[in-house]
């Protein structure tokens, strides 16, 4: 009866994921535990004619139906378990993979207009005879060295992103010109934790292009720790009409976070100063 079940279960449509118990199987189960005690206790008869059983027949009867019915649902029990654990797998595994396929378009999305931005800048220096152009296009140069190669990792140390972020700096200096001040006071420590390429960078660029950046009203941008945190801080002097596109840049940032840490991606904003705080990512975590 034990096998009889097992043929019947292997029976099943390979694509059907039926959360129920099949009915249909269940009868044919119980009939042919029927039929095989009725089978054993006829033999037994044949064997032992001269003992008289008679309502004894009943009784077996009814025990090859709670044997054949503790079988099938043990059975079928095992069959759900299995096929719940491997659809579970299966979600997992299409959850991970769409968010490797998310992660990587995120990471594609950074600084899509800056070479833009740095080639007019380059035009009008250039244009200007500006003694600083052959220093814009090393810097702009090794700025995009930085994003080829950090864009093949997932995470980066916190000094190497510095590095990033400085190159791109001085490619805003040429543009702006005092216009904002940088103020960096991260320490050793934090300096050689981790975080997703070009976060600072883009933090620091949505500073710049959502606030007004002028010799008059200089926009002043703040990185240091706090606590467990890196705190990316300006003063709020919006632009006209930017009350609605803060938020892009942040949602990339808080989804790359998604995936390394626990702790979500803070924003604080009192209409006076904005603040973005960014747990640390250490290696031991990462690992």
């Amino acid at each position: 009866m034990w096998y009889f079940n097992i043929y019947m279960l292997s029976r099943k449509n390979g694509n059907e994921r039926k959360q129920t118990i099949s009915y249909t199987n269940l009868i044919r189960s119980l009939l042919f535990g029927l039929v095989v005690m009725l089978g054993l206790s006829c033999i037994q008869q044949l064997i032992l004619a001269n003992i008289n059983f008679g309502p004894t027949m009943l009784m077996v009867e009814v025990r090859g139906i709670l044997i054949n019915l503790v079988f099938f649902m043990f059975l079928n029990l095992l069959q759900k378990n299995y096929e719940n654990q491997y659809v579970n797998m299966e979600l997992e595994r299409i959850r991970n993979d769409n968010l490797g396929a998310q992660y990587e378009l995120l990471k594609q999305q950074v600084n899509p207009h800056f070479l833009f931005n740095s080639l007019s800048t380059l035009k009008s220096m250039v244009e200007t005879n500006d003694k600083e152009s052959v220093n814009f296009i090393i810097k702009l140069s090794n700025f995009y060295r930085y994003t080829l190669e950090s864009r093949k990792l997932d995470l980066i140390r916190v000094h190497k992103e510095i590095e990033i972020l400085n190159a791109y700096l001085f490619l805003q200096k040429a543009r702006f010109g005092d216009g904002f001040t940088f103020t960096n006071t991260l320490a050793k420590e934090s300096l050689n934790t981790l975080i997703p390429p070009f976060t600072l960078q883009l933090l620091v660029e949505n500073c710049i292009k959502h606030n007004i950046v002028s010799l008059d009203r200089p926009l002043h941008i703040k990185v240091y720790e706090e606590g467990d945190c890196i705190v990316v801080e300006n003063q709020m002097q919006l632009k006209l009409g930017e009350n609605n596109s803060l938020g892009v840049g942040l949602k990339n940032i808080d989804l790359r976070y998604s995936h390394f840490v626990d702790k979500p991606v803070n924003i604080v904003n009192d209409q006076k100063v904005f603040k973005i705080k960014l747990p640390l990512i250490y290696e031991l975590h990462y690992h």
